[in-house]
């Protein structure tokens, strides 16, 4: 009982903590689309892993630092719209992984455990990982906080105080890939930018400042996994949509709720 509840409540927690911040982000710099194509970058590496035998954190993560490198080489260097990079990246990679995973004719692999997730699927290890995934993305975050709120207010402003916008930008990305591939096993690859995201909008209705907004999230996030994680111990339903239904409630109620003056 222990393994079966403690392990994914504590591990939707702590993504929850490291998602809110970083969903932030991504909506003061509209950056969801770049999340969805790093999830689909997911079960490449998912793919990959089975077939050459790798742990699959390992690739998962491997996977999604490496396409968010990508995507910043091929915006310094293409004449083509972010929005068409993102599009051609998410969609090829997914496609790739398909492919990959049609060779593993002696593997047996439950894909929808990966794309929706799977709240059985968190061990002992899997707890371990997300716990120094989370600790790496809030040490970055409290470390570069200033230099990413200026560059996401304004990035020339920013050239113009000497930050380094192109490596802010990049670090911000594998942040966002590093929770994505944590996140995986726990919400799914179809799924997780949503956990970043929902709580991060609705939060935003409520604060009248940065620091207030990333808290709220966070606690937001919080309350999303519990609900979710409740939802789906008393009714059977899938932990990860489950958890995301839940914080788009909170979403709704938000939008709902008459702002006060």
């Amino acid at each position: 009982m222990l393994e079966f509840l403690l392990y994914p409540v504590l591990a939707g927690l702590l993504i929850a903590v490291a998602a809110g911040p970083l969903g932030s982000f991504i909506v003061w710099r509209r950056m969801s689309y770049f999340g969805d194509t790093l999830a689909h970058a997911s079960l490449l590496g998912l793919a990959l892993g089975l077939l050459f035998q790798i742990d699959l954190n390992i690739a998962l993560i491997s996977s999604c630092l490496l396409i968010a490198i990508a995507l910043v080489i091929l915006q310094r260097r293409s004449s083509v719209s972010t929005d068409t990079l993102l599009g051609i990246l998410a969609h090829s990679s997914l496609s790739l992984g398909m492919v990959t995973v049609s060779f593993l004719d002696d593997i047996r692999v439950d894909l929808m455990s990966y794309l929706f997730g799977d709240l059985l699927s968190i061990t002992r290890d899997d707890l371990i990982i997300i716990a120094i995934g989370t600790a790496i993305i809030i040490g970055l975050i409290y470390k570069l906080w200033r230099p990413l709120l200026t560059i996401t207010v304004s990035e020339d402003m920013a050239r113009v105080d000497g930050y380094n916008v192109d490596g802010l930008r990049l670090v911000l990305m594998l942040m966002v890939g590093l929770v994505i591939a944590i996140a995986m096993k726990f919400v799914g690859a179809l799924i997780i930018t949503s956990l970043m995201i929902i709580p991060a909008a609705t939060a935003r209705r409520f604060s009248d400042s940065p620091e207030k907004m990333t808290i709220l999230a966070v606690l937001i996030g919080c309350m999303s996994v519990l609900g979710g994680v409740s939802l789906s111990w008393f009714e059977d339903t899938p932990a990860g949509p489950s958890v995301v239904v839940v914080a788009a409630a909170l979403f709704l109620f938000s939008q709902i709720r008459k702002q006060p003056r």
